[in-house]
């Protein structure tokens, strides 16, 4: 593994300095001001910079030198104590941590050590949202949205087992694979298992494999998905239908890094991260005695739920768009936007398949539409006789700005104007409601009589 290579700005005694940081696993380089630092990171391209503020704008210069750069690189700045302003200000800029000397090179190398672990863990939750967002698993703003994004944020860089669990089409296996993709485990195998609709013995072979006859028709032998993952991760699609006596061997991989083939009393050693997901209430089965509680904890270490679609509509634009610029046929066929009566219906349906539906809705329109926009005759007949209602009173032309404004108000004329309601009906935040009501000058919002017209767009 390469050393951490550390750029240090230092006028006097650069050379002892870097002797020490050497001895602490870093590969050092210096500069003599900031100014020479600055010059140097394109081509040096440092983890760090362990930097000496000699004057009061030196580490202020450094972080922004280095954000202009567009260099991720860590700033860890030293300072005498009459300079501690000046280290202070390198910190509001930009710069990880500082230390007041006369505090030795050991202590500014387990600052260094500690600042490149939080740089490590800040790229690690960077990928896991460009992954969630590639694989349109969180696509949206709404607050049960957010909070899932920052639990496995947390949970990606660790070794602790996950539990997703959500309806059909909620995305819990991309969620699964985006976890896996942000962790430190990401050049090793994803293997994904489904415990559903297979009998014991199939479903005992795939995961822990099996030695020549070890049952009817076993000829040869087979590695399990789970010694195949060593080093990576495991995803157990529908976990809720793991056979009792597979639950034992789950848990005693979970619990002791161990397993043995069908049919073989040799123990291997797993090293597996497992990912778990579940469309049925575990703790539930446990009450009924269907799923074993010591199983059930070890898999419940970190749990998210995915929320359906229909408990956060506001989140159709996004998502709609999303799966526009990321379709290829879309793209060749210059597919770009979505009508408004398109848009209303999409509103109005409740999405029992959840993103996957609305996923293969627009990609059925696509290959339907004879224009730039996906219309309202694009989409199938479940949608469009729900949504017709809503659509009457939307005409071409108007804005996704002016499409949002409708579905609020309308919201709000239904729940009386109570914005917490209205929310909850939108899957978004009631700031958000609020926020848009001043946006549109309305301040609070008065239902508008039975019959009153639509906007004149």
């Amino acid at each position: 593994m390469a050393r951490p290579r550390i750029l240090v700005v230092e006028p006097h005694g650069a050379e002892a300095l870097c002797a020490v940081l050497a001895q602490h696993g870093f590969d050092p380089c210096q500069a003599a001001d900031p100014g020479a630092a600055l010059l140097a990171v394109p081509s040096l391209a440092p983890d760090a910079l362990l930097a000496a503020v000699t004057g009061p704008a030196d580490g202020v210069l450094l972080a922004r030198g280095l954000a202009e750069l567009g260099s991720d690189a860590a700033l860890v700045v030293m300072a005498d104590p009459e300079q501690l302003g000046a280290a202070v200000a390198a910190l509001r800029a930009g710069a990880e941590s500082y230390l007041v000397r006369p505090a030795g090179a050991a202590q500014a190398a387990v600052l260094l050590w500690k600042a490149l672990e939080k740089r490590r863990l800040r790229a690690d939750a960077a990928r896991l949202r460009a992954q969630l967002r590639r694989r349109h698993a969180l696509v949206g703003s709404a607050p049960e949205l957010q909070l899932v994004q920052e639990v496995l944020r947390r949970a990606a860089p660790t070794r602790a087992t996950v539990l997703v669990l959500g309806e059909t089409g909620t995305g819990r296996e991309l969620v699964a694979q985006a976890l896996h993709d942000a962790s430190p485990r990401r050049d090793r195998p994803f293997v994904r298992v489904s415990c559903a609709a297979r009998s014991q013995v199939l479903l005992e072979s795939e995961l822990f494999g099996h030695e020549p006859g070890a049952f009817p028709g076993a000829a040869l032998r087979r590695e399990g998905c789970l010694e195949a993952a060593h080093g990576g991760t495991v995803f157990l699609h529908e976990v809720a239908h793991l056979p009792l006596g597979l639950q034992v061997k789950l848990l005693r991989v979970l619990q002791q890094g161990e397993l043995e083939r069908m049919g073989s009393r040799e123990t291997l050693r797993c090293d597996v991260r497992v990912v778990a997901s579940s469309t049925r209430d575990l703790a539930e089965a446990v009450r009924e005695g269907r799923f074993r509680d010591d199983l059930y904890y070890r898999l419940n270490v970190v749990a998210v739920t995915l929320p359906p679609l229909r408990e956060r509509k506001g989140d159709i634009p996004a998502l709609v768009e999303a799966f526009l610029a990321r379709s290829a046929a879309a793209r060749a066929r210059g597919v770009t936007a979505v009508s408004p009566g398109a848009l209303s219906a999409l509103f109005a349906h409740d999405w029992p398949g959840n993103v996957r539906e609305l996923q293969a809705v627009v990609e059925r329109g696509v290959a339907r539409c004879g224009g730039r926009e996906l219309a309202l005759e694009d989409l199938p007949p479940a949608l469009t006789g729900g949504g017709a209602g809503e659509a009457s009173a939307l005409v071409p032309g108007a804005t996704l700005f002016e499409i949002e404004r409708e579905a609020i108000l309308r919201t709000l004329d239904r729940m009386g104007g109570s914005t917490v309601r209205a929310a909850q009906a939108l899957g978004v935040s009631v700031r958000k409601i609020q926020y848009r009501l001043r946006e549109y000058r309305l301040g609070q919002h008065e239902p508008r009589r039975r019959g009153a017209s639509a906007p004149p767009w």
